[in-house]
């Protein structure tokens, strides 16, 4: 067995890293027993080539098409609507039960449209001042668990909103989708405590008697187990592979606050889950591209619009609450960053970087930035779950002058492993999964790129 029996994966910048990809690779070479997912929801879009196939997975682990089992933890945010969407999706690709390769902890958060219509009234009502969403209802869901948990009142702010109306119903869970009286009255409370939010937006709500009708289906469609259980008996067959959402730079203590995600991104969370279950720690690979990016809001200190010309995307564009596609130059303060954050919340053992045909056919147009100015290490750590401190970071970076230089492109892998501290476990010159090459097994000993 290897020092690390189980992997973690996660992406060091801002999402979009090719974290899908990597998980797609390694569930196809290394066959685990299932693909673990720890965080977000379906606002994940991991994009997985696997020959004449393409899928953008969002609830579905991106091990799929190696017919590797998902389970979704309870820090995943379930939207059955958008599950069963992506299953009909994947039956055309050759996955032909779909749904019979879910199991889903009873204790994970719904999702409903109700979600997904206050988080769209939301955002709009911020005006020229978004913090960036999906629109896919992640961030509100969270919330309002957060606000009950809390006992909010009517009247009364947590992180910056204000609740109409008292949140005294419990939030609606996977294990309540088994009885329909429970999810009816969840669902009728929800949609009153929104209804002063909603009734100030465009956006209009389905019969509460159709939700009630899909969520019961779904309970009844797919398997449950808590963490715990589910974990240890799968780790008796084999390895697990843990997929992260988002990136580090995302995350909602560590992140460049507030143009974060209401999810923890970090290998810590996934930690944990084995912790519980008696399970030894994973090895944790971080991702990133040979350039950075960055879908709509929030700062981007080495962006060069010019680039987009020259580094082409065929499965990222722009989205309505998400906004545009962005990217820049190799930005070594930020990766520096995201590594330190890893190794202080769970890891970071190797990398896998992608896009380096891309870097290369760009022919010298991405440059890098060591530092910004003559400061190369901008972002201070500070305390955990200090919201005022990652603001500041985000000050840093809106305000940063990076100190660009050129750069070969055989040589961004070299930077950004010697920026991370950690070596390049995985290269990739393709989209494809077999673009990818593995340097030598995990948890064995690799020689920095």
């Amino acid at each position: 067995m290897p020092a690390h029996p189980h992997t973690i994966v996660v992406g060091l910048g801002f999402g979009d890293e090719a974290k899908g990809a990597t998980v797609a690779h390694l569930a196809a070479t290394t066959q685990p027993a299932t693909v673990v997912r720890f965080n977000g929801g379906a606002q994940t879009a991991h994009n997985v080539v696997d020959g004449a196939r393409h899928h953008t997975f969002r609830l579905f682990g991106s091990g799929t098409f190696a017919g590797t089992p998902t389970y979704l933890s309870r820090h995943v945010l379930v939207d059955p609507w958008m599950l069963a969407a992506e299953a009909e999706k994947l039956r055309p690709l050759g996955v032909n039960d779909p749904l019979s390769l879910v199991t889903v902890s009873p204790d994970a958060l719904i999702a409903t449209p109700i979600h997904r219509a206050a988080n769209r009234t939301r955002e709009e009502l911020r005006g020229g001042n978004p913090h960036g969403s999906c629109g896919l209802g992640i961030g509100e869901t969270r919330w309002y668990s957060l606000a009950h948990a809390a006992g909010l009142r009517a009247g009364r702010t947590l992180w910056e909103i204000t609740a109409d109306i008292d949140a005294d119903e419990p939030p609606l869970t996977v294990a309540d989708c088994q009885d329909a009286a429970t999810v009816r009255a969840r669902l009728t409370a929800l949609e009153a405590f929104y209804g002063p939010l909603l009734a100030r937006g465009p956006h209009t709500l389905a019969p509460i008697d159709e939700m009630v009708e899909t969520l019961v289906e779904f309970g009844g469609a797919v398997g449950t187990a808590t963490d715990a259980e589910y974990l240890f008996r799968t780790a008796q067959r084999g390895h697990l592979l843990f997929e992260g959402a988002q990136g580090v730079l995302l995350d909602e203590w560590r992140g460049l606050h507030p143009h974060t995600t209401w999810s923890t991104t970090l290998p810590s969370a996934a930690q944990e889950l084995l912790a519980e279950a008696g399970l030894p720690p994973a090895e944790v690979v971080g991702v990133l591209r040979t350039y950075a990016t960055r879908h709509g809001h929030g700062p981007l200190p080495t962006e060069d619009e010019q680039l987009r010309d020259v580094l082409p995307e065929p499965h990222n564009g722009a989205g309505r609450y998400q906004g545009g596609w962005r990217v820049g130059h190799v930005d070594l303060p930020l990766v520096r960053y995201a590594a330190h954050v890893c190794r202080q919340h769970g890891g970071l053992d190797a990398l896998s970087i992608s896009h380096l045909d891309t870097v290369a056919a760009a022919d010298g147009a991405v440059m890098i930035a060591r530092a910004y100015g003559d400061t190369v290490h901008p972002y201070g750590l500070g305390l955990y779950r200090d919201l005022a401190h990652q603001e500041r970071l985000t000050a840093v970076a809106r305000t940063a002058t990076p100190r660009l230089e050129p750069v070969e492109p055989s040589q961004v892998p070299h930077e950004l492993a010697r920026a991370a501290g950690a070596p390049a476990l995985i290269t990739a010159t393709g989209p494809d999964t077999a673009d990818r090459v593995q340097e030598l097994p995990l948890g064995g000993e690799r020689i920095a790129a």
